[in-house]
Parts: structure tokens; sequence; C-alpha cells
């Protein structure tokens, strides 16, 4: 057993790691640690039947977070583009793929309608994670295709209600012993569901209150994570004895507990037991791979996922038409969701069980539903390249140096939040600035003001030139990208060293690569509203105005030297561990040397000391 776990954490490490670096995201990643292990290629493990059975039990907490997210004034502000959009997008491709296999594959009308139903839906996991990535969520598209996946992940759940309805067998004998309604007459049993329904959604809104708030003030965080495990498994096994689906139950008291106090404490404990045993899950799917049926009907594969990503992408370009998209986001969002999903591996799971698919039905749908998912960020490599290129053309003509305005005071290299208010004060002082931005979308945002700002990346040389670098007297650097900042500064020290150079930092280690290359000048991103807010904090605990900003003072000086002094060490993690360890007892000394001065001074005022 302890040989089973090391295999796969081990395969997940590194598979994860590696599709994160290049962008796959960590989904792809633990289904290729999947395909690496199983038994079709290096055959580390075999038989994943016991293990899918207790990695399921990720999905049932995932459908939880799903319902603590669903708060109503969220889904009252989405409501036109969860069932307009999301409706219709799972309506109509589910009524397509239903009909080409009930007539192309001839398939029995039951499976075909739970193969279209299971393909309909898209990937969570890798569509929000890329769009978070690429800074696309919070666009049109973005947030139209967060309201798709809303309703779907909602839609689940019916789903789940309705496959044993398609069943051409009974329920697995093991099923029905679980069940201990089974002997019940039909009616009974429905009784029974719906009173079990109404007591999870009334414990949840009248029970659940007062017992948070009970285990909250033993200040035993452990025990609010073992109070948060108990409730989704309790509500699991109880949906389970009475032959309900668990995701069912724990979805409608994630859905009930989305107004409580303590929904933030709850995802917070969830979701990393949530997180390792989907990977788990993800991890059994790739090893279920049959890449001997793949390389023997490898054509007939292609077929069917190029068929699949044709069709999703149709009918989401269609839609984004009718809710009148731009046109540059219809394609992000026909493109973002045209892929399979991993709740479709979960109904998979349940139609092997009831005998809905065959065998051979199981395997191939698993592997059409696998390879679109690792071609979604191909799609979305190729919208950002080519579509997304060729979409700002409009913007090519700002490129030409000619085109630029120079300046003979500053320049700045990016002009979004943080560049705006440095920009906004200079201009104020009379300052003349010279804007460079490579964001389209943000230059379209910023001439609708009525800023003028050039399209450009501050990194080439000739368009720096071009906004005056060779006069100018200074140049901003405020873009949102630490190697590009680099970039930047490095090119203006090596071609333009009279220009003073001021530049964001975006975090600790990139104010030491800063250093490294001569920019002494820069702000991080959060150290003065962290600083800021710590003199309140002073204030509030009972210190004086003049207090708190003076120990705020000291800080401030100790680590603007702190950083200049450990920039050298960064990268010797000994030698650096060590002057760390020494400047923070250094600090702690100077801020209490300082406060027995204050208080001796306190002490003596109006007396001869």
């Amino acid at each position: 057993m302890l040989e089973i776990a090391l295999i796969y954490l081990a395969a997940a490490l590194f598979s994860v790691t590696i599709a994160k670096r290049v962008g796959l995201g960590s989904v792809l990643g633990y289904l290729i640690a999947g395909m690496l292990i199983g038994p079709y290629l290096l055959g580390l493990v075999g038989d994943q039947t016991d293990v899918m059975h207790f990695a399921e039990f990720g999905v049932v907490m995932m459908l939880f977070l799903v319902g603590l997210e669903l708060q109503p004034s969220r889904l009252w502000k989405l409501r036109h583009s969860i069932l307009g959009l999301g409706g219709l997008q799972v309506s109509i491709t589910t009524m397509i793929i239903f009909s080409v296999c009930l007539f192309v594959f001839e398939l029995p009308w039951q499976s075909a309608l739970a193969i279209g139903l299971m393909l309909a839906l898209s990937s969570t996991a890798i569509v929000l994670q890329t769009l978070s990535e690429k800074g696309w969520i919070q666009q049109e598209a973005g947030q139209n295709s967060f309201s798709v996946l809303l309703f779907q992940d909602i839609a689940v759940i019916p789903i789940l209600a309705l496959l044993p309805l398609l069943a051409f067998t009974d329920f697995p004998t093991t099923t029905a012993h679980n069940n201990l309604t089974a002997s019940l007459p039909a009616y009974l049993q429905v009784a029974v569901s719906i009173t079990v329904i109404i007591g999870i959604i009334l414990a949840g809104k009248y029970i659940s209150a007062p017992l948070f708030r009970y285990i909250a003030d033993t200040r035993l965080r452990e025990l609010f994570t073992v109070f948060a495990l108990f409730l989704v498994i309790s509500i699991a096994f109880i949906m389970q004895s009475i032959g309900l689906s668990p995701a069912l139950g724990t979805f409608l008291a994630g859905v009930v507990l989305a107004e409580s106090e303590f929904r933030h404490e709850l995802e917070a404990d969830i979701e990393p037991f949530k997180g390792l045993l989907l990977g788990l899950f993800f991890i059994t799917v790739g090893a279920s791979i049959n890449f001997p049926l793949l390389f023997e009907q490898l054509a007939l594969v292609l077929m069917l996922v190029i068929g699949l990503i044709t069709i999703k992408a149709s009918v989401l370009f269609m839609l984004a038409k009718l809710f009148k998209m731009q046109t540059k986001q219809k394609w992000l969002f026909a493109l973002a969701l045209a892929q399979g999903g991993e709740f479709a591996f979960v109904l998979l799971s349940l139609t092997n069980s009831l005998h809905i698919l065959s065998p051979e039905q199981g395997e191939m749908t698993t592997l059409v539903v696998a390879i679109s998912m690792l071609m979604a960020p191909l799609l979305l490599i190729f919208y950002d390249k080519v579509l997304n290129k060729q979409d700002t053309t409009a913007l090519a003509d700002f490129d030409k140096p000619t085109d630029i305005e120079a300046t003979q005071h500053v320049i700045i290299a990016g002009y979004g939040r943080f560049g705006q208010i440095v920009g906004r004060l200079l201009s104020a002082q009379g300052y003349h600035i010279s804007v460079l931005d490579h964001s389209p979308s943000q230059i379209e945002v910023l001439r609708r003001f009525g800023n003028k700002v050039f399209y450009g990346d501050a990194a080439r040389q000739d368009l720096l030139e071009a906004s005056g670098a060779k006069n100018a007297r200074m140049l901003v650097i405020a873009v949102d990208n630490a190697d590009k900042i680099i970039e930047i500064a490095t090119l203006a020290r090596k071609h333009y060293p009279h220009l003073k150079i001021v530049a964001r930092a975006v975090d600790r280690r990139h104010a030491y690569e800063l250093i490294r290359i001569g920019v002494s000048h820069f702000k991080r991103e959060t150290f003065d509203s962290a600083l800021n807010l710590g003199v309140d904090a002073l204030t509030l605990l009972g210190h004086s105005q003049a207090d708190s900003e003076r120990a705020g003072q000291l800080f401030s000086k100790h680590d603007n030297e702190s950083l200049t002094l450990l920039a050298d060490l960064w990268g010797d993690d000994h030698s650096y561990g060590v002057a760390v360890k020494q400047r923070s007892e250094d600090l702690r000394q100077v801020l209490a040397k300082d406060k027995q001065q204050q208080d001796k001074l306190n002490t003596c005022h109006g007396e001869d000391c």
C-alpha cells in the first residue's frame, strides 16, 4: 500500500510540476501522471477500481464547494447569462450530440442521451485557471464563460439523478444492499428522499450555525476542520444510504451554507482535501485510458475529438453572436469551452455501473474527453497568438516610431492602475509625459476616457527611443510583469545611462533583481500600503500617533537598508537565511531601544532628567 501511495505522489509531483511550467494546468498534469503509471504504459499500478471509489469523494467535496459559492445575490446578478447562455449551451449541445450518436452511430437512445449530457459539459478547472492566468476572466468572454460553467456545475446534479432512469438494468446489488429504503414501496422511497432533503436544508439553515459557533469558541482550528469533514461525509453517507447521489446532498448543503458567516472557514478547511482527492481522481482516470484502443482506433478517436470540439465551438460561437458579444470575445468564449470536462469522468463511472454504456463505449468516451482536455490549452494558445493578434491590427499604426510623441521630461512604460497614479501626479506638476503600453485592451479603455497613450513595448529600443529616451530625464517602469520590468530596465541602463529610472517592484525577490542591475529607486507594490496599515494598527492598539509613525519610519528605513544588504546574498540559501535572521533581530532591537528612549522621555517630560 505504501508503495502504491509513493508511486501516485511521485507521478503527481513530476507531471503536475512540468504541466504547470509549460502552461497545461494541474488537471492535465494529473491526467498525464495517470497515463504514465497506468497499466498501458509503465505498468506501475494495476486495476484502479478501488482507488477510483475513494477518489470520487473529491468530486463530492467539489460540489459542496460549488454550492458554497452560489450565494443568492451573486446568482441574481448573473441570472441572464447563467440561465440564458448556460441553459442554451447545455441543451443545444446535448441535442446535437444525441442526434449524432442516435442517427450516425446508431446507439440506443439511452446511451446517446447519456453521452450527449456528458460531452455537453466543459472543464471548470482548466477554463477558470487558464482565463485567470491570462487575465481574461474579467473580460466579457471570461465572465460569460464563468456563468456557463456555473450552470454546467449545477446541471450535474439533475444529470446524476436522471442517469439511473436510463439504465438498462437495475442498480448493482452492492448499491441495493447499501440502500436502506430498497425494500420499501416506491412511494415511500420518494417520501423518505424528500424528507431527508428537507431535513438537510433545515439543519443547514437552523442547526449548523450554533454548532459552528460552539466549535469556533474552542479556538481549536483542527476541531473546526474535523467538523467540516464530518459534515460533508455524514451528508454523503445519509444520501447514499437512501439510494440518492452523495454529491446531490453535499451540493444542497453547500447552497444552504452559502450565506453562513462560517462559509470562508469551511472553504479553507475543505479545499486542501478536495484538491488532493480530485488529483487522485484524475490520476485514476489517466491510468484507465486504453492506449491499445487509442492506437488501434486512432483515426476514429481523432475524428471524434475534432467533431466534439467543432460542435461545441460552433454552438458557443452562435450563442455569442445571439448575446451580442464583441468579435474577439466571441472567439475566446467559443474556444475556451470547446473541450470535454472533468464531470464527464464522474458521470462515466456511474454510467458504467448502470450499464448504460458498454465497456468499449465507456473507454472510447474517456479517450475523447481526455484528449479534448489535452487540446484545451492549445486552443487558447491559438487564440492568443493568432486570433487575438489579428484582432488588434487596428493598433499596429501606433507601433511606428514616427507616430509616437517624444518627451523631454518623463516616459511611463505601463499605464495601468500603478502607472496612472504616477502619471496623474507628474502631469499635475506640469511635467510632460509620453506613455507606452503593450496591452491593446488597456489602451482601448484609456483612449475611451481621453488619455493619450501609445501602443508599444518599451522593451523595444526603437519605441523607447521614439518616446524620447535620448533626451528625457526619467523613465517610470510601471508594467505589471516582473520579467518585462527587468527587461526594460536592463535596456534603459545599457543604452540610456543618463535616464533616472524609477520602477515598480512586484515583490521582495523582484526588488533584489532590480538592485542587481543598478535600479535603486523602486517601490514594492504592497509595502507602503501594508506599512501604513501597520501604523494605523499600532494607533488603534493605544500607541500615540507620533510613536506609531516613528515606529513605521524606523521599520521602513531598516527594511530598505536590508534590501540592499541582502540583495548580494540572494541565491545563497545558507548565507541569506543567516543574514535574514540577523536583520530581523537587529530590527527588534532597534524598535525596542527606540521605545525605551521614548518611554524615558515621556517619564521625564517637564522634569530635570
